[in-house]
């Protein structure tokens, strides 16, 4: 089993960030969760219900995801829908309207979408940026660390399709706002390849027999469900530009404040020493 998994039978990526050390302590197991697209096996709910008292489910998804596959319903849980973008959002961005409407009807083959998304920076090394960015992204987030910061008791439970990027951006500012090390939250981040080997694998090996160039290879992985370090290196570099760095982004974009980080450490962190 890869490190940090968690047993949700019909959910994608599963895992939780208890256990990862922090400045002070540990984080808790069982009560932080991330995951992608969550399904409705029965199996599931009642692991969410009774092993994990979730208490909220957060989806980061747009609109038309969210309506094609709708989160179950899990008694005990509030469902919350805040996205962390929408498709007007990659119309804007991509600019060209015709461009747009090819785009989006999928008249494209594959490899020319993802030279077009390339270009535009829906996928690349500035699509992080983009989410985070975002006035969208923005309020998602800001809504996200207000739902951690409730008194109520249980797990929170956040996601999206594939739980690697509008998650992995809420698990890494998390774990920012908590006190893990670099380190500690790259290993979170790129523990979607070890769950996403089988698939991307192959495609990295044959991009590379056909000496695809670099960047093209990660817009492909990417593409295709792997989480890619330089990405993740590139959305620290703006916030650093930005906000003078990720603890910068939460207080002044999202708003936390001191008493905000004591609390989430005080209810998330496990100050016990190990036995």
């Amino acid at each position: 089993m890869v490190k940090n998994a968690i047993e949700l039978p019909g959910a994608k990526n599963a895992r939780e960030l208890g256990g990862f050390a922090v400045n002070g302590g540990r984080i808790k197991k069982g009560v932080l969760l991330r995951a992608g697209t969550l399904g409705k096996a029965p199996e599931m709910v009642e692991k969410l219900e009774k092993s994990y008292k979730v208490r909220a489910i957060v989806d980061f998804r747009m609109d038309g995801e969210r309506n094609a596959s709708p989160d179950p319903e899990v008694h005990g849980a509030r469902n919350i829908h805040l996205p962390v973008i929408e498709f007007e959002d990659y119309l804007q961005q991509l600019g060209d309207p015709q461009l747009a409407k090819r785009y989006m009807s999928q008249q494209m083959g594959r490899d020319e979408m993802i030279d077009v998304a390339y270009q535009h920076g829906l996928i690349g090394p500035e699509v992080y940026p983009f989410f985070l960015l975002g006035e969208r992204g923005i309020k998602a987030y800001r809504s996200f660390f207000e739902i951690l910061l409730n008194p109520e008791e249980g797990a929170v439970l956040w996601h999206c399709t594939d739980g690697k990027d509008r998650t992995g951006l809420a698990s890494a500012l998390l774990l920012v706002a908590l006190g893990a090390s670099k380190e500690t939250i790259f290993e979170d981040y790129l523990m979607t390849n070890a769950y996403n080997a089988k698939v991307i694998e192959p495609i990295r090996s044959r991009l590379k027999e056909l000496e695809t160039a670099p960047e093209k290879i990660d817009a492909m992985v990417f593409a295709s469900g792997g989480a890619i370090e330089g990405y993740l290196i590139r959305a620290f570099e703006v916030l650093e530009e930005k906000y003078n760095g990720a603890e910068g982004y939460l207080t002044k974009a999202l708003g936390l404040t001191e008493d905000d980080f004591e609390i989430l450490r005080k209810k998330y962190i496990d100050t016990a020493p190990e036995m």
